[in-house]
């Protein structure tokens, strides 16, 4: 069935390979009491990730990231109607075969956000900004404790200490161009980052692909999704992803995102500190998906991207 993977590039060969990947789906799914059940493979994700029949979704880990399925599930089973919109209700998660583990969860209600956010009415997109606000509100009120062994990091401050060390490196790896880069070290020195009393868990990947929302009574928010990289944090982290990927550098939209969280909008430029040490920043993709500044300035990006005051 599966081989055993070691390295990124070796899972990437193996997501590539749906002749490999299909027979074990369904061997597992066969173990798992699901004998003939209509397996539909997700076009997304860095992971394998299947529907099955029309009410659960697997998805595979290989062996080195193990952790992440772990962590996945465990909270999964945490979040289980805690949020104001549903997320993935866990069905089962083990090991299966050659170090892989899976997760088997349940299927959210609607369709991804991202592919139906231009169909949608203008007065429908502030309510679905309005209500992922609140959902990410109430993600950040949870109690992180009892997930502290397996979501990390033990030290957000240490944390940022290396992400900052390797941005230069991180940023030039993406592509990103010289003119660029050369900001990046003064950048982030002239930004100070609070370490927060208390972190809160954070989604790190709240962005429109990973809400699901149902034109039912009006276009509403019906689920959040994919909890692998989950993290114990700052919640300005999240902050940063949603103004990118949810709010999309719209700044009356970016308004209406913090008044429904219920907290006074971040400065700009920490902002893009936090995006430029995310740990799956990639500039240049932004550049190409988002208004950019006509020079290549640091400080005006961040005005492009989030302020709030536009």
């Amino acid at each position: 069935m599966l081989p055993s993977v070691d390295t990124v590039d070796e899972l990437n060969a193996v997501v590539r390979d749906e002749a490999l990947l299909r027979p074990a789906a369904q061997d597992l799914c066969a173990q798992l009491g699901l004998v003939g059940a209509r397996l539909v493979r997700f076009e997304d994700g860095s992971l394998p990730v299947y529907s099955v029949g029309d009410s659960l979704v697997l998805k595979l880990y290989p062996g080195f990231e193990a952790a992440e399925a772990l962590r996945e599930a465990r909270v999964l089973s945490h979040l289980w109607g805690q949020l104001p919109v549903p997320t993935p209700r866990l069905h089962a998660g083990d090991l299966y075969k050659n170090g892989w583990r899976f997760v088997l969860m349940s299927r959210l209600p609607g369709e991804s956000l991202a592919v139906q956010w231009h169909r949608i009415p203008a007065a429908d997109q502030d309510r679905i900004v309005t209500e992922a606000a609140e959902t990410l509100a109430a993600l950040h009120a949870l109690d992180p404790k009892p997930l502290t062994d397996v979501v990390g990091p033990p030290d957000w401050n240490r944390f940022l200490a290396v992400q900052r060390a390797k941005a230069v490196r991180h940023h030039r790896t993406n592509g990103l161009p010289e003119p660029w880069l050369e900001q990046i070290p003064d950048f982030l020195g002239s930004v100070p980052l609070t370490v927060p009393s208390q972190g809160v868990l954070l989604h790190t990947e709240f962005m429109r692909e990973h809400l699901t929302v149902s034109p039912q009574d009006g276009w509403r928010v019906t689920g959040l999704f994919d909890f692998e990289p989950v993290m114990i944090g700052d919640p300005v982290y999240d902050f940063a992803g949603a103004a990118l990927f949810l709010t999309c550098a719209d700044a009356r939209q970016l308004r209406r995102f913090y008044a429904a969280y219920g907290r006074t909008p971040h400065a700009p430029r920490e902002l893009l500190a936090h995006a430029l040490l995310h740990v799956y920043s990639d500039l240049p993709w932004y550049l190409r998906e988002l208004p950019a500044p006509p020079r290549p300035r640091l400080d005006d990006l961040a005005e492009a991207w989030f302020s709030t005051d536009k």
